[in-house]
């Protein structure tokens, strides 16, 4: 009876069926596999890591509210340590650097918004936190901020404005071409006012609501805003002013003030 030979043939290679063991990756994505994973995440956006010096901004928000944005790189700044509590604090000063009021946060919210003691107070926000609890760490400091007074003046010349947060101001710029920030708020008034009435509406260009559009506010909120003004107005003749200058009258805006204002 014939035996079958159990040795291998001597010539023939040990890798059977042409696999092998590699160290790394052999086979590569053929170009229109690539083509087709660029096409599929193409609109995907990797968030940015923050650069530069930390920024804290500060800003009124009426005679009592102070609000605050900062711009930090947090991972960097606790690289080596981090804060006892594991919070960061926003510490508000008055005159003389006397700290009138402090809060904890979460460093990643962004903003936050704090409540001062004083009407046409001059305060500086400070963002920092403390490592050991008694050892104060100062990551950044906001310019000055003047609260406005809590009454009406008796005469006045308004431009109102309703600005939202979430722009920056180099972006309202771009937005409205001004040359410089004292500018700013009177053409957003101007074109917000435009917008709220009748006859000035049409007459507003593709572009201009476009402009609109990016500021993300209804005419409703804007309206909103303007007669909000106009309730907290206690003199008659002030009352009678800030219409003629805000253009309130019989007239509503003919796209109306619902959240599809905009549509």
């Amino acid at each position: 009876m014939a035996t079958k030979n159990s040795k291998p043939a001597k010539g023939k290679s040990d890798v059977a069926d042409g696999f092998r063991i590699s160290g790394g990756p052999v086979i590569r994505l053929a170009e229109d596999e690539q083509s087709s994973v660029v096409r599929d995440f193409g609109d995907v956006v990797e968030l940015s890591r923050v650069h530069g010096a930390p920024i804290l901004f500060a800003i009124a928000r009426d005679p009592h509210t102070i609000f605050t944005y900062w711009n930090i790189d947090w991972p960097t700044i606790f690289a080596k340590t981090a804060p006892v509590d594991r919070q960061v604090h926003l510490r508000v000063r008055g005159r003389g650097g006397i700290e009138e009021t402090s809060a904890a946060v979460e460093p990643m919210a962004g903003d936050c918004y704090l409540t001062v003691p004083q009407p046409r107070g001059a305060y500086r926000v400070e963002i920092g936190y403390y490592q050991p609890a008694d050892v104060w760490h100062s990551v950044a400091t906001s310019d000055q901020v003047t609260m406005p007074p809590d009454s009406i003046a008796e005469i006045a010349d308004v431009d109102l404005a309703t600005i939202p947060f979430h722009l920056s101001f180099q972006r309202l710029i771009d937005l409205f071409r001004a040359s410089n920030r004292d500018a700013l708020a009177e053409i957003i008034s101007r074109l917000q006012k435009r917008a709220l009435t009748d006859e000035e509406s049409e007459l507003l260009s593709a572009e201009e609501w476009e402009v609109l559009r990016a500021m993300n506010l209804s005419l409703s909120d804007i309206a909103a805003a303007r007669r909000a003004f106009m309730e907290r107005a206690s003199n008659e003749k002030l009352r009678e002013r800030t219409e003629a200058i805000l253009g309130f009258g019989s007239s509503s805006p003919s796209r109306g003030f619902g959240e599809s204002s905009w549509s």
